[in-house]
């Protein structure tokens, strides 16, 4: 199959200047290569201003859908759009900048809104939960000003490590990060980011 459905998600708050999202279109366009007709949608969810969890869409996330109102189905509105999108896709790419040891809080408010029971996510008649967002290869762009691949700076990292459990939560496990880090130290700056995208392998 020579073509996918690439979502990528942007949450720097840098804009055109960020690194992750220069290494996250780094990522799309070695996809593209392999996949030539791939067609690409993107969402920045800090320009998009995901906002957080309200009250009221946590209540209509939590109503039966039998039991909707059009209240709970605006309540609703934009998290039905972002997990159609999620399961409409082949391929997860998601710029994430390490700021100050974990993720932007625009990120966090997508996830929130995708993590819906019954919806993305279940549970067995064990109580183990099971992810419903299968099939998927998930691809993370994160960026960081300084090292945190080294034994010091593993423990520090609550980004990927993040990423990883809960987006495998849902059952995204297939999943590769690659960096661009040291980004603001003073050796190895200036080729952070060429060494981040060479990095990239797409399989």
């Amino acid at each position: 199959m020579n073509s996918k459905r690439i979502l990528q998600i942007n949450s720097s708050i840098l804009g055109e200047k960020s690194y992750s999202k220069r290494l996250g279109n780094a990522i799309v366009e070695k996809i593209k290569e392999k996949y030539p007709n791939s067609i690409l949608e993107q969402l920045d969810v800090v320009e998009r201003n995901i906002p957080h969890l309200t009250p009221e869409t946590l209540n209509a996330m939590f109503t039966p859908e039998e039991e909707h109102t059009d209240e709970t189905r605006q309540a609703l509105q934009l998290s039905d759009k972002l997990v159609k999108q999620l399961f409409d896709c082949d391929i997860l790419v998601i710029g994430a900048p390490l700021i100050n040891r974990t993720i932007h809080s625009s990120l966090k408010a997508w996830i929130d809104h995708i993590t819906r029971r019954g919806i993305t996510f279940g549970y067995n008649s064990a109580g183990i939960p099971i992810g419903f967002v299968s099939g998927k290869k998930v691809y993370v762009a994160m960026s960081s000003g300084g090292i945190y691949t080294d034994e010091q700076g593993k423990e520090h990292d609550f980004v990927a490590p993040y990423l990883k459990s809960f987006l495998g939560f849902l059952g995204m496990t297939d999943f590769t990060v690659f960096k661009a880090e040291g980004l603001h130290v003073p050796i190895i700056q200036d080729t952070a980011l060429e060494k981040g995208i060479n990095s990239i392998v797409i399989d």
